[in-house]
């Protein structure tokens, strides 16, 4: 499934079709296709992992899923989703989610929560981070109501950078542990983004996709961890499971 860096490299590749009318419009979306024809696209934006094809009164959001693509000016040997034509060229979607939402994007989205917007308010995090006690870490980090933008890699090389296990619970943080774990993540999207652009994004790798720990040369662990069930890369022995609130270690070290 393509994250958040990934569609902000979509948005500025599909820029070019900005302020222009769409000639044609197919596909086997189930939309109103149609109506699409004529109508001059305003802007791309991006929200997390979410493409926003924005017209006047309206916008498309596209969501690549996890085996969605894309394609400018050329296309697949498959069905397609969505495609929109231009006088300039064409944009092909594959396999992903394509609604049509009425009014602005401004009114369902908090950019203040997508890790890869100028708007991204690390104080909100936190203050999610702060109700969250009982869940695993591993879930939080792809959780798109606290980090939008942010899927399976970057919970995987985030959660190594800073040795901590997957099934560590959030409560187990301390206040400076949960702050830097934010201040880490949001750098990584960012990195993930520099990265991708200049096609080197897996060199980088760390843990995700690894078979041997770079610190420790024993092998890599791979298993499907917490509610999302989805699978993690980590090292048992650098990476810490934390699992007790800092509050009854202090609490239990103070009685003995």
């Amino acid at each position: 499934m393509p994250e958040g860096p990934s569609i902000v490299i979509l948005k500025e590749e599909a820029q070019i079709f900005e302020g222009k009318k769409v000639l044609s419009a197919i596909g086997n979306a189930k939309i109103d296709i149609e109506s699409l024809k004529g109508k001059t696209v305003i802007e791309f934006k991006t929200w997390g992992k979410q493409l926003l094809i924005c017209f006047n009164g309206f916008y498309i959001r596209v969501h690549l899923l996890l085996f969605g693509s894309y394609r400018i000016n050329e296309k697949r040997d498959m069905p397609v989703r969505l495609s929109l034509k231009f006088k300039n060229g064409e944009l092909n979607f594959y396999n992903a989610s394509v609604q049509l939402v009425m009014g602005k994007p401004e009114d369902n989205y908090d950019w203040e929560l997508d890790t890869m917007s100028d708007e991204w308010n690390s104080e909100r995090a936190f203050q999610s981070l702060q109700k969250m006690d009982k869940a695993m870490i591993c879930d939080v980090l792809v959780n798109q109501d606290v980090f939008a933008g942010s899927g399976n890699i970057v919970k995987n090389e985030v959660l190594f950078i800073i040795r901590t296990h997957p099934e560590s619970l959030i409560g187990a943080l301390s206040v400076k542990e949960k702050k830097d774990l934010i201040k880490i993540l949001h750098k990584y999207c960012l990195d993930f983004y520099h990265w991708k652009k200049a096609f080197e994004f897996k060199l980088h790798w760390q843990i995700y996709k690894q078979r041997i720990c770079p610190r420790c040369k024993i092998p890599v662990t791979v298993k499907k961890t917490g509610l999302s069930n989805r699978k993690s890369h980590f090292c048992t022995s650098c990476q810490e499971l934390k699992i007790k609130q800092k509050r009854a270690r202090q609490r239990q070290a103070t009685e003995a």
